[in-house]
């Protein structure tokens, strides 16, 4: 499957400041997983995020993979660091935004001093409905292809309508249809495939390799469709975006 080419677009904030490598680090904080090329990928990502934006960007993860965000945090004092912006590197509000980030933030800083500030998380909105098309327009997919847009799924209703809101704004830039389906839980894409005609894109909002993407890559060798890799390094803009708004935020130099 292929992958994204790196971008080397900057990304100002909300506010129009540029984002420099005198301010506070960022942390992408990823939900991890057993999947080497997944932790590679989000290494990538943070790499390609310190070149752009001028800004220490490192990696910390969940679960299922090190380091973990105490451990980044250490890293950032031996440094030099005092701050630092977590990026939640999740598209939707559900628990592991809610619950899991907020008690590793709130551990991380207290075991090492470190001054942390969450960002808010990529989620669906404007930004990442540009980001999906921004991965579909590099993929050539035509206009005449339906979308498949595969998400993790949640047990937060909230978090699977905003991925459902998503595909629905997608159909309406694109003037065919997107539909959503999800890895963990319903719809899952089987159930979705009647709702969609014979050429089909199928786009995973995920930024990273996984073991959740295989049934996705089934799909596309018995039908036939076109299938994206995950958005990866096409996300560096965005990730700089909810750094600079949280450091804004927060009245971080």
């Amino acid at each position: 499957m292929p992958g994204h080419r790196p971008t080397t677009e900057p990304s100002a904030d909300a506010g129009g400041s540029s984002v420099s490598g005198a301010g506070p680090a960022l942390v992408g904080l990823a939900h991890g997983s057993r999947h080497a090329e997944g932790t590679r990928a989000v290494e990538q990502l943070m790499g390609l995020v310190s070149a752009n934006g001028g800004v220490d960007a490192r990696p910390a993860f969940l679960d299922l993979a090190a380091p973990d965000l105490t451990t980044t945090a250490a890293a950032l004092v031996a440094t030099g660091h005092r701050s630092a912006v977590v990026v939640p590197l999740l598209f939707t509000v559900a628990f592991h935004a809610t619950v899991d980030v907020p008690e590793a933030v709130a551990a991380a800083s207290a075991a090492t001093g470190l001054e942390l500030v969450l960002a808010d998380v990529l989620g669906t909105g404007e930004d990442t409905l540009e980001l999906v098309r921004a991965s579909l327009a590099q993929a050539a997919v035509p206009g005449d292809h339906d979308v498949l847009l595969y998400a993790v799924g949640s047990s937060t209703a909230a978090a699977n309508e905003a991925v459902h809101d998503l595909a629905e704004r997608l159909a309406r830039h694109r003037g065919g249809r997107a539909r959503a389906a999800f890895a963990t839980t319903d719809p899952r894409p089987a159930a979705v495939l009647p709702e969609l005609g014979d050429r089909v894109a199928l786009v995973p909002l995920f930024l990273a390799p996984g073991l959740l993407l295989a049934p996705l890559a089934t799909l596309a060798r018995e039908r036939g469709w076109v299938l994206l890799p995950p958005l990866g390094d096409l996300a560096a803009p965005l990730v700089l975006r909810r750094h600079a708004q949280a450091r804004q935020r927060a009245g971080l130099r």
